[in-house]
């Protein structure tokens, strides 16, 4: 895997002006303790609930709540319950992130997702979305978020039938 342009001059500042590869800086400067948390985000939990598939852990009173809004569909709560903030992986103010380093993520876990889905779930089909703002620097809004493709109803996106204030 290429690192994105952002770390590049980082990882070649290691070794002496040699460089370091992504695998092996994640040795030098990464924690057992991080890459376990990490392995929650990235080989999520998932269940199935009265239809829908969930991330393990999800807020029943949440999944009722999306449900009751007007000009919501099975689709639209679905995505709403699943979808991910990227720039919730880390803490607020995070000083390293960038909209390549979200770009990067977001493309790996839409891959990780939809395998995870498709070994779980072969029979119930999901979609992934991996949504990049149109303003690529609004670093907030880079999401990623599934639902079954039993739900798809003729609108564009997934977000297409929520109230006006578009994505949570």
């Amino acid at each position: 895997m290429e690192a994105p342009e952002s770390m590049k001059s980082e990882l070649a500042a290691w070794n002496n002006g040699a460089g370091i590869d992504l695998e092996s800086w994640v040795g030098c400067e990464g924690r057992f303790s991080l890459a376990v948390g990490y392995a929650a985000i990235f080989w999520p939990e998932f269940v199935e609930f009265e239809g829908y598939i969930l991330r393990k852990g999800f807020s029943e009173s949440s999944l009722r709540g999306f449900e009751l809004q007007e000009g919501t569909n099975r689709k639209t709560v679905e995505w709403l319950m699943n979808h991910l903030h990227l720039d919730g992986i880390q803490h607020i103010g995070c000083p390293d992130i960038s909209k390549d380093k979200l770009a990067m993520l977001g493309k790996v876990l839409k891959e990780i997702y939809e395998a995870k889905l498709r070994w779980q779930f072969p029979d119930r089909p999901c979609i992934v979305e991996f949504h990049v703002p149109l303003e690529q620097e609004k670093l907030t809004e880079y999401q990623i978020s599934f639902w079954q493709k039993v739900h798809e109803v003729s609108v564009s996106s997934p977000t297409a039938n929520l109230p006006a204030t578009g994505h949570p």
